[in-house]
């Protein structure tokens, strides 16, 4: 009786750690920011296609989430100290020392190399490239070269977060086409005033680890008027697509609803420098980018 009493602790033990250990791997692959890339990738494919193909649609997802899961694990091993630095990152896998640095790296590449495998078997070979262009240029143009050096880091990096909806168009239609463009664009410059609104929010952490975020750099009034303007060319790139008859009636209402809500926040941020209303907008950026792209689902199937 005792044994098999002692054996039954060991093994929930056992359990508990692989459990905590796969949890810290997915951890590493960022779930939560790649659910919003998985919609935008989404809702493009029923963009390019009303109908397109089960299977293609669940490669292409799963594809989706290995390339942005690598990417964000490299992160990961590439700003261990800075993460450590940081009260919003320090219990993190890596600077806690729960998984060794290297092996973190190792993951990436290997959800990389995956996920390229199967766009390239399971989808075709253009939605592979350009999903290894976007862990790329995460992982070579942002992290490695913008951040560290430049306050525009986000905006020129933003390209790589705005490729999801050329992968889910190349996915459900072989290719690209001018149309596809429009939707990349309307995620670069949604990037800008989401991030920023963030970094007000976390603006002494990164003054604490040196890296040149705006409102580190340039001070929170610019910061503040960046995001304005940027709101005002998300609000007109967003149009776009109505005007080149790509949508109807659907996307154009809540284009403008949800857009003018969030110039609203924009505006409101502009006005009171505090961190209820930078944290408002950077909730409320979310929650636009995905009821945004659904409703380009909607409209095109409908």
């Amino acid at each position: 009786m005792e044994a098999g009493t002692g054996a039954r602790p060991a093994q929930a033990s056992w359990l508990f750690a692989a459990r905590e250990l796969v949890a810290d791997y997915v951890a590493l692959t960022k779930p939560r920011v790649i659910s919003l890339l998985l919609v935008t990738t989404a809702a493009t494919m029923f963009v390019a296609d009303p109908s397109p193909p089960i299977g293609v649609l669940l490669a292409t997802l799963v594809g989706g989430y290995l390339a942005a899961g690598g990417a964000g694990a490299i992160n990961h091993y590439v700003e261990r100290d800075i993460d450590a630095r940081m009260s919003r990152t320090s219990r993190r896998p890596l600077p806690s020392g729960r998984i060794e640095p290297r092996a973190a790296l190792w993951f990436g590449i290997a959800l990389g190399a995956v996920s390229f495998l199967l766009f390239a078997v399971a989808v075709n070979m253009t939605a592979a490239l350009l999903a290894m262009a976007g862990l790329l240029g995460y992982v070579f143009v942002y992290t490695l070269w913008l951040k560290p050096r430049t306050t525009q880091n986000i905006v020129i990096g933003g390209a790589a977060g705005a490729v999801p909806p050329l992968v889910g168009w190349a996915a459900a239609s072989g290719g690209l086409d001018p149309s596809a463009f429009y939707l990349f664009a309307i995620v670069f410059y949604w990037t800008p005033p989401h991030f920023w609104a963030l970094a007000l929010l976390i603006k002494d952490e990164y003054a604490r680890t040196g890296i040149p975020m705006l409102p580190v750099v340039d001070g929170e009034p610019e910061t503040r008027r960046q995001i304005l303007l940027y709101g005002w060319l998300l609000l007109a790139i967003t149009a776009l697509p109505l005007a080149g008859g790509l949508f109807g009636a659907v996307y154009g209402v809540s284009a403008a609803v949800l857009g003018a809500v969030f110039l609203g926040l924009c505006i409101r941020l502009y006005r009171r420098a505090d961190r209820r209303s930078a944290a408002l907008l950077f909730h409320y950026s979310l929650l636009y980018l995905a009821l945004l792209f659904c409703a380009m689902a909607v409209d095109r199937v409908l």
